[in-house]
This record gives C-alpha cells, structure tokens and sequence, in this order.
C-alpha cells in the first residue's frame, strides 16, 4: 500500500512539539523573554506534548490605588477652640516674662473670665445710664438689622479717656436691645484693666482686656467681642481729627477674625471727642516718661475737660454734653483657612476695607449735624 500523502495526526503533533520545544531552548539561549514566546503554536503544542497543562490565567489589573480621603477643614468651633488655646499659651508667657511695672500692670490685666458682664449690677445702673444715653448724649443708633448672627468681632473708634463714652454707649444699647440673650464684651488697654478701682468695674461690666487669649476665648465661647484696634491713639486723637477713622495701622484684628472664623461688623461713630476735646497728643512727652515701656502708651495728650480744664486727658472727667451717633456697618466675610492671616497682602487689603467702611459711615453720620460741635 501506498504512503499517505499526510502524516498521521499524532505524529505530525508529535513533530510539532519537538519543533517547539528546539525553539523555546533557542529561545532561551537567545534571552528571549517566557511572554514573547507564548504567542507562537509551538509553545503550546511542545507542552501539550510533554504532557504538562498550564491554567488559563485571567489578566488582573493593577489595583487601583485608594486616594487618601480629603482631609476635611475644620468646623468653625474647632477652628475657634484651637486658636484660643494657641493665643492662651502665647499671652501667657508673653506675661511670665514681664517684669517690674510692666509686670504688675500684665498680671493684673490678665485676671480676667467669660462670667460677666454681671447684668443685675447693670440692672441697678439703668438709672444712671438711661438718662445719660438717652438725654445728656441724646444718642442714635442705627444699623442693628445688619448684625450678623453670633459670634462676630465689632470694629470701630472711640474717644477720651479713662471712660471712652462712645463705646460704653454701645455696650448700653446692646445690653438694653438683647438683655442677657446675646453677651457682648467690650474690650480695654492693659493699663485700664490693672487699675484697681476702674478694672473691677469694667470687669463686672463684661469688658475684657484688649488681648488675643481673652478675645479669641470670647469668640469661641460663642460672645460677640467690641474692640477698638487704635488703642490710645485712637481715642485721644486730637480735636481736628475727629471725623477720621483711625485704626493706627493695627492689623491683629484681621488676624483674629480669620484664625476664629468670624466675620467683622464695622461700627462707625461720630460725636464723641466732643465729650472732651483733645488739643495736643504728647507723643514725645510719652517717649520721655517711658510710658510705652510700662504701660503700652505712645501718647501723653492734654485736653479741654470739666472739672480740670487744661489738663492731662487721663484724668477722670464730667464729659461735655455732646451728640453721639453710631451706626452698625455691613458686616465682612473673611477668608476662614487660618493661613491667609500669615497673607500680608491679604490682611492688608482686609484691613482697608474694614477702615474704608469705618470712614464711610463716619461721612454719613457727620453730614447730620446740626452744629459744628456738640450737635
């Protein structure tokens, strides 16, 4: 019988695999990698020869790596709490490194709490302050539908000293609007807290010294706080300057409301310095007495006030009876990531648009007087 013109199915596979088997040993010597090889028949028959069965394996994709999850930013409270703790720590050995006067004035300054203002005691002065708000400085008040919801940091000007009538004002009419339903805390220098007699009744009255750690603790107590940035040279600015908003270039406020999360009210107030008008700011008399050195003050000012006369504006004073009107300003959003406070550009641009609005509202409130002074 004839040869077939094939090979018999078995031994052409048996070829086959002998075929394969040479190139996958040509293969290797070459360094030809296993899976550039398993594309070619003869791979595969070669095992299928030797008898050796190789599982389908299924390609895996990589595993998808898990983004770590956002951090999420901090509520308001928690940035509020966080800060306070920070400025306490801060203040606190700012004032264990003071010493002599400066030292007594800091320790005294820093006895401060949350508890007041002690509103029975301010119950039982209504017949005092009354009259005064309402007939001696026949005072208007306006803007009170633009108050955020609390907390929030009120910004303004003030003037005289060592009552500063057109602040103690607006603490009385806040306290007359919202009772005990919504604490305001004023705020006062250093040398006004130390005082013994005057710091016990601003105490009592809820004022709180001009420091971070006690307003930062206000605002995450959920108080509004009232502070007045310019300090001394804000409330004995001299007579011509009554009308200007000045903030002494102190920005810590804008700081303060960005790391607590606040918003600013600005308060804009005319009519004060009339109360007692200041003639001269005593810079450099200040410098010579040091008095920046132990009490903060850069001014030794000399005023027109009854009883004295011609005098030093630090001497407790009748104030003269001048008009007083304050209106409430729209408030203003800050930014809330606590790093825009180390932002120069950004505070300085936050701070002159509290001013500027300050300065507005002054315009408004001067342009309705009916006489150059006490009107």
């Amino acid at each position: 019988m004839s040869q077939p013109l094939h090979e018999p199915p078995q031994l052409l596979g048996v070829a086959l695999g002998e075929l394969g088997c040479r190139r996958i040993e040509a293969d290797e010597a070459a360094g030809v990698s296993e899976e550039s090889r398993r594309c070619g028949n003869g791979y595969l028959v070669c095992m299928a020869a030797k008898g050796q069965t190789r599982k389908k394996q299924t390609a895996r994709k990589p595993a998808a790596r898990k983004k770590p999850a956002a951090r999420k930013p901090p509520t308001r409270q928690q940035q509020a709490d966080r800060f306070a703790a920070q400025s306490k720590k801060k203040v606190d050995a700012r004032r264990e490194e003071a010493s002599g006067a400066s030292g007594w004035v800091a320790e005294r300054a820093g006895e401060w709490s949350l508890d007041g203002p002690d509103y029975g005691f301010m119950e039982r002065q209504k017949y005092f302050w009354n009259p005064l708000v309402d007939l001696y400085f026949r005072m208007e008040m306006d803007g009170w539908d633009k108050l955020p919801k609390p907390p929030a940091l009120l910004i303004g000007i003030h003037s005289g000293a060592p009552f500063v009538w057109d602040a103690w004002t607006i603490g009385i009419q806040w306290w007359r609007r919202f009772g005990d339903e919504r604490p305001l805390h004023g705020t006062a220098h250093d040398a006004l807290m130390a005082a013994p007699l005057v710091g016990s009744y601003f105490r009592r009255m809820g004022v709180l010294p001009a420091a971070p750690d006690s307003i930062a603790a206000a605002l995450a107590a959920g108080h509004d706080v009232a502070l007045w940035p310019g300090g001394e040279v804000d409330s004995l600015r001299p007579w011509s300057k009554r009308d200007e908003a000045v903030l002494a270039g102190r920005k810590g406020f804008i700081r303060t409301a960005i790391q607590a999360g606040v918003p600013i009210v600005p308060v804009a107030t005319v009519g004060g310095p009339d109360s007692m008008p200041v003639l001269f700011s005593g810079r450099r008399l200040a410098k010579v007495l040091q008095l920046d050195k132990v009490a903060r003050l850069k001014t030794f000012p000399i005023a027109l006030s009854a009883p004295w006369g011609l005098s030093p504006a630090l001497l407790p004073e009748i104030p003269l009876p001048t008009k007083i009107r304050t209106a409430f300003q729209d408030p203003i959003e800050l930014d809330r990531d606590p790093e825009r406070a180390s932002d120069e550009e950004y505070v300085e641009k936050m701070y002159e648009e509290v001013r500027g609005s300050i300065q507005h509202g002054m315009d408004a409130l001067a342009r309705r007087r009916r006489l150059p002074l006490f009107g």
